[in-house]
């Protein structure tokens, strides 16, 4: 009885942990995105790196998708959680060739 109790409670914390919302890195490196396009479900989230030796301004401006990381300096990170189905635009004041698009969806 007990081993089937233990197992059961095994899976109902795999069950769990499979529920969580997924973290996706996009770094900026070279004034780049490392992506151009990405697609989330609501409630995920992006980690902005900076992996450049320059600081940037990482935000959004699409309505009802607005953030804005103000400065994120070389070696700083950054999340962002997408919680509105849509498509975001997001770029960098600092350097305008840099632009990522996140497709949200449920």
């Amino acid at each position: 009885m007990r081993k089937i109790a233990k197992w059961a409670a095994i899976g109902a914390a795999a069950a769990i942990a499979g529920t969580a919302a997924s973290n996706y890195p996009i770094v900026q490196k070279n004034r780049l995105f490392s992506q151009k396009e990405i697609a989330l479900h609501t409630g995920e989230s992006i980690q902005f790196q900076n992996a450049d030796e320059v600081t940037h301004n990482v935000f959004s401006v699409t309505p009802g998708m607005e953030f804005e990381i103000r400065r994120q300096l070389p070696g700083a990170s950054s999340t962002i959680v997408f919680s509105r189905e849509g498509t975001a635009e997001v770029r960098c004041s600092i350097h305008p060739k840099m632009k990522l698009f996140v497709h949200v969806s449920k």
